[in-house]
């Protein structure tokens, strides 16, 4: 299904939005966060942010493991470094027009259309463009994140690792990926709408957080397919919503009371 998802294809292929152009940075940003090259990872990310703000959800665990890996001092700099390629990247509109770049840049109180949405169908329209409505989707995001924030703290920690040259302290792929994953998959959840195109946020890390899980297989491609199912209903319908909530809330409550306690080693080779 990880390549055969008729809506994924359509994102890509058949229309021009920027969603699949941010998540290959943030990929490819994730590529070098596991190789431990800080500084690239977050040049990538910052460039992939710059592209569309969803990528912001990842940052709550990123700010963890920066923590964890470089220390306090280093991981202000990475950010400052983020934040400079922002205002590099934003300086033409900023001299020419910086109240109206400002505005459209960070319009985080913009109402989306309740057509198009596909996890909130079974809501009435007044219901789903309400402001209290979106704060306390907010608020339960935030207590989601402080849910998990303790077990990405101890899972991200540095591993003594045994090698050719000593005893030295290592972070494994795992490690990065899982409260990553994790940490973006909160944020589809309690989003305030999720449209066709927002399926490329977290589609190619589905299988990944499945198979992190105590899940039977079977449980677990059962679980993929009906988020899929979900996703590939046109227009969205109340049971579309209601089993993608379903499907969403039995992964991330799995995902928390079965939470590994070590990340998965690799196999040494030989000479390692």
């Amino acid at each position: 299904m990880c390549c055969t998802s008729y809506r994924i294809h359509s994102i890509y292929v058949l229309r021009l939005f920027n969603d699949p152009v941010a998540m290959a940075l943030l990929y490819a940003a994730l590529v070098f966060f596991v190789r431990c090259r800080w500084l690239v990872g977050c040049v990538l990310y910052s460039l992939a942010v710059s592209v569309k703000m969803n990528i912001l959800l990842f940052a709550p665990a990123l700010f963890v493991a920066l923590l964890s890996t470089q220390g306090l001092f280093k991981t202000f700099l990475l950010i400052t470094t983020c934040g400079l390629i922002q205002v590099g990247l934003g300086l033409p509109f900023l001299l020419s027009h910086p109240v109206s770049y400002l505005k459209g840049a960070f319009d985080l109180g913009r109402i989306f259309l309740f057509e198009w949405t596909v996890n909130w169908r079974f809501l009435p329209e007044e219901v789903f463009v309400d402001r209290r409505f979106h704060l306390a989707l907010l608020a339960l995001h935030l207590v989601a994140i402080a849910c998990f924030l303790p077990k990405w703290i101890k899972y991200l920690k540095l591993t003594p690792w045994n090698t050719n040259k000593g005893k030295v302290l290592v972070m494994f792929p795992d490690q990065i990926l899982l409260p990553l994953f994790t940490c973006n998959f909160l944020g589809m959840v309690f989003s305030r709408s999720l449209h066709y195109q927002f399926y490329v946020w977290y589609y190619h890390s589905l299988p990944y957080l499945l198979w992190s899980t105590n899940l039977a297989p079977i449980t677990k491609l059962f679980l993929w397919g009906l988020i899929e199912l979900s996703w590939n209903t046109f227009p969205s319908t109340n049971w579309s919503s209601c089993l993608l909530h379903c499907s969403h809330l039995l992964l991330m409550v799995n995902l928390w009371r079965h939470w590994p306690r070590e990340p998965s080693i690799p196999i040494k080779t030989k000479g390692a």
